[in-house]
């Protein structure tokens, strides 16, 4: 009798993932190269209305306050409506904002459509565009994902072109006319973010491997650890330990014994992670499917627990309060936005320093045009230096996806090197004022700013779980966005007390340093404690081989 072939489901890693990442193209390129090129389509009628260079940077400013907020909310829409649904809601009002900015005749006219409408579009593009990703793509992220933004690049490159050409042959409404039509394209690009489920890889399980899972359901019955949890308190240690010949007893381990008892009972000591579990648990040193389940199932009952765990040889019950406390307005608020991740010293790192650093790059970007503008600069050659810096920018990523075939390098070491290079390359652009050597400089500057672009969802994607990435990613977007929104009018008006822009650029500079500097120091802090731990280690197995030795004297 011919046996049925059994099969596992992977991420596609390809497939219906390209068509996500032209979708994701699509939405990003109008937004993302829309800010460069902000003063050379709004600056004219920003003059026209009397209003200051503040004025552009508290809209650009406002825009990214508003994506923040949509973005802290979105891994809660996720969860009620879907990721396409909230998507292709977040392409429409994005839509509808460029045809709003066709009826603005005031700054407040244009904060409402391109700040509020378009930035709370924004906010809910972006996680569902890296969220989608992260579902598709596990083994090559850092090849597909500078693929999706080679596509991206090559849009911001044509980008200024295409809007200088547009605002000379049907003016500033014309040209905002036909941008209209082209962000219309938003919405085609969440229409295909499709839920992963749908195009899953069946891989077939090879017959040694199937044989492989079946011994080890046929493994006779392993050891109990008996760990009792009080409620609601964050466990420390089981006040019952096993005994390997008999009924678990009460008494103190030594240190020795707790190290040994860590080697032989390896996976049901990461019952550690249940937090708090409220009521006295009983655990098997179970499989790591059931560890996952039980780790899953944090706060739930778990009344099929003994049958999982009677397939694996063991027992896991847990005994609940009648009555279990109920949650404060406050811990619903956490739980709701996934606070807890403040509390990680390395996520608050990342955040922070990839906030400062996207500050210092997009308003470095939003203010060269105007700079140029005042070196005397005319319109087609601040159009081709923000060209030249944007096919630099594509170039940058053509190279990053190469490489990523060739070489493995950690996202965020990417990007901690494109934040170090750029603080140099942006200290030479200050000294510099003739056609030639701008575009030469804006060249650098753009090459390394894919570094600062691309890595970005992956750094994320690195640290945290597919699970809490919406929520992880929304934090920061509500972090950068509301940093920006503060930081943005000071700056601005900086610029207009001081006329210099010279002064600015150093302000901004500082900004990409602060990025820097802490993910430095957080790395060598880590490999310190990394090399004790591992010299720890070392000296704790040496105790527990000398333990065994006098045991067996004995």
């Amino acid at each position: 009798m011919k046996k049925s072939k059994t099969y596992t489901l992977e991420a596609p890693d390809g497939g219906w993932g390209i068509l996500v990442c032209i979708g994701m193209a699509m939405p990003f390129t109008s937004a993302l190269a829309a800010l460069p090129s902000f003063g050379l389509v709004f600056g004219d009628f920003l003059k026209s209305i009397g209003a200051e260079s503040s004025a552009m940077a508290i809209i650009t400013s406002a825009f990214f306050s508003s994506m923040s907020f949509a973005g802290l909310f979105s891994g809660s829409l996720f969860q009620r409506f879907g990721m396409r649904r909230v998507g292709v809601v977040g392409g429409i009002l994005y839509f509808l904002g460029t045809g709003l900015q066709l009826f603005a005749t005031s700054t407040m006219h244009l904060m409402l459509a391109f700040s509020l409408v378009q930035g709370l579009a924004f906010g809910l593009i972006v996680p569902t565009c890296y969220t989608t990703f992260n579902h598709y793509f596990v083994k090559n992220r850092v090849l597909w994902m500078s693929f999706a933004q080679t596509l991206i690049g090559l849009g911001a490159m044509l980008y200024p072109i295409v809007m200088q050409k547009l605002m000379q042959w049907y003016g500033f409404r014309g040209c905002l006319l036909v941008l209209t039509g082209l962000n219309a394209h938003a919405i085609l690009g969440m229409l295909v973010m499709h839920p992963v489920e749908w195009h899953m890889r069946r891989v077939p399980i090879a017959p040694e491997e199937e044989e492989l899972k079946l011994q080890e359901l046929e493994q006779p019955v392993k050891p109990t650890v008996v760990v009792r949890v009080q409620p609601e308190t964050p466990l420390k240690a089981p006040t019952e330990e096993p005994c390997f010949h008999g009924d678990p007893v009460s008494r103190r381990l030594s240190h020795a014994e707790e190290h040994m008892l860590k080697v032989h009972c390896s996976r049901a000591s990461s019952i550690t992670s249940l937090g708090n579990w409220s009521g006295p648990v009983v655990v098997s040193d179970a499989s790591p499917q059931m560890m996952h389940s039980l780790q899953a199932s944090r706060r739930q009952s778990m009344a099929a627990g003994g049958a999982a765990g009677g397939a694996t040889g063991g027992s896991v019950t847990q005994v609940q309060d009648d009555d279990p406390p109920k949650k404060g307005w406050v811990r619903t608020v956490v739980d709701f936005l996934d606070l807890t991740l403040l509390k990680k010293p390395i996520y608050v790192n990342i955040v922070l320093g990839i906030t400062f650093a996207l500050y210092s790059d997009i308003t470095f970007f939003t203010m060269q045009p105007v700079y140029l503008f005042e070196l005397g600069y005319s319109r087609p050659d601040t159009a081709t230096i923000i060209a030249i810096g944007a096919a630099a920018d594509l170039t940058s990523r053509i190279f990053l996806a190469i490489t990523a075939v060739c070489i493995q390098v950690p996202s965020r070491y990417i990007y901690l090197a494109g934040a170090v290079l750029t603080v140099f390359a942006r200290f030479v652009f200050n000294g510099i004022t003739e056609f030639m050597g701008m575009a030469i400089i804006t060249a650098v500057i753009g090459f390394l700013r894919t570094w600062l672009h691309v890595p970005l969802p992956l750094v994320f994607a690195d640290y945290l779980s597919k699970e809490r990435f919406a929520t992880g990613y929304g934090l920061f977007m509500f972090t950068q966005g509301n940093a920006m929104f503060l930081i943005g009018p000071i700056v601005g008006i900086i610029r207009d007390k001081t006329k210099d822009y010279i002064l600015v650029f150093h302000i901004l500079n500082g900004f990409m340093i602060l990025c820097a500097v802490p993910w430095v120091i957080e790395v060598l802090i880590v490999k310190f404690r990394r090399r004790n731990k591992i010299e720890r280690n070392n000296v704790d197995h040496d105790e527990v081989e000398n333990q065994g030795r006098s045991a067996i004297v004995h």
